[in-house]
């Protein structure tokens, strides 16, 4: 499920997901910034350019490189801000393509053994009245498409075994 609002100038899109594995092995695959690019559409081109730590810890700096439109990459710098073990990290843009990002990763231990993940991100377009046609006519799309994509290769990987 994927959801956007809109608020204050500011957009949010909203997902949810049922995974097959426990909180702990949800966990350990979510909080490895390594495991970003196996979950992000390969037309995208995705590399991570910075040594990451194993886990996401609080502070850390990521460097990336980032297809937005054909033909055009650019770099992406997010901040770990926040970690809670086996239940939330939160990510924020420092440079990169929006005004804002800010990515909220919530983790769930259901009754029956299996994690509920929420992700959360609050974003803001730049360049005004531009920015606001160009959420309509792309970004929302192209947000859409990569979360499609994550969902269905979360599918694949964690309910299909």
């Amino acid at each position: 499920m994927i959801d956007f609002k809109k608020h204050s100038g500011i957009n949010t899109l909203s997902t949810k997901q049922v995974l097959n594995v426990s909180l702990e092995e949800a966990w350990d695959f979510f909080s490895s910034p390594e495991n970003l690019q196996r979950i992000t559409p390969e037309d995208m081109g995705f590399q991570i350019t910075s040594e990451v730590s194993h886990k996401a810890y609080a502070g850390q700096i990521i460097t990336y490189k980032v297809g937005i439109l054909p033909g055009i990459k650019l770099n992406w710098v997010t901040e770990i801000t926040e970690v809670k073990d086996r239940a939330f990290f939160i990510d924020e843009q420092r440079f990169g393509p929006y005004s804002m990002w800010h990515h909220e990763h919530w983790f769930y231990q259901l009754p029956d053994g299996k994690t509920l993940m929420e992700d959360k991100i609050s974003y803001k377009i730049p360049f005004g009245f531009l920015g606001k046609i160009a959420q309509k006519v792309f970004i929302k799309k192209q947000l859409k498409e990569i979360f499609e994509y994550r969902f269905n290769t979360l599918e694949v990987m964690f309910n299909e075994k």
